[in-house]
């Protein structure tokens, strides 16, 4: 298995174990298409792990099922690797900012709602691997303050990963993340006018 070798070697003090398992925080971004993809795939690895995983879609609709979902669900009832638990923070929103109907919550107050929740998981160190699936819109529309996220972030007690999906991540989060891909677009379907797909897109 290739181990890769790091360019630098920091002055922190650290061994190259200690170092190697060192929690990261990781930031897919830009307007490409495999954002969240990605972050799957690597749930999957966590899974394979044994490690349990939560993942928190911020802005997809409650009602959209994806089939990284079921799949994932799966997998984690199988008691062959890793627990799965999906939480909704979106419930009957996406990318659209949809009108709310009178006496309705927010969509702000779900996905501060939603914010929450995943600080309190990550002081009760619940997961091992969290995704954060579109929840750089939410610091992008400054919803939640990315100031504060990134201090939870620094400060999560343990061995956490979380990865944090969606376009336009504030410079702020990509100077703090440990990893950050920038997916660009050469071509997608969409440019077109073929709409998405079965199997492709869910």
């Amino acid at each position: 298995m290739p181990q890769g070798q790091p360019t630098v070697v920091p002055d922190d003090g650290l061994t190259t174990r200690q170092r190697r398992n060192r929690a990261l925080v990781m930031v897919h971004t830009g307007v490409g298409k495999g954002k969240s993809t990605a972050a799957f795939g690597m749930a999957l690895r966590a899974w394979n792990q044994g490690w349990p995983i939560g993942v928190f879609q911020f802005v997809k609709s409650a009602k959209w099922k994806v089939g990284e979902e079921n799949a994932l669900k799966a997998l984690g009832e199988t008691g062959k690797g890793g627990t799965v638990t999906w939480n909704k923070m979106g419930e009957g929103w996406s990318w659209i900012q949809r009108e709310v109907a009178e006496g309705e919550q927010s969509h702000e107050d779900k996905a501060r709602e939603g914010w929450e929740q995943v600080k309190r998981d990550l002081a009760e160190e619940r997961y091992a691997f969290y995704v954060l699936d579109e929840f750089a819109y939410l610091l992008h529309w400054g919803w939640i303050d990315v100031e504060e996220v990134v201090e939870v972030l620094r400060n999560r007690p343990g061995r956490q990963h979380v990865v944090i999906t969606g376009r336009n991540a504030p410079q702020a989060l990509v100077d703090f993340a440990d990893l950050v891909t920038d997916m660009s677009k050469v071509k997608h379907p969409m440019d077109a006018g073929q709409k998405g797909q079965r199997g492709i897109e869910w």
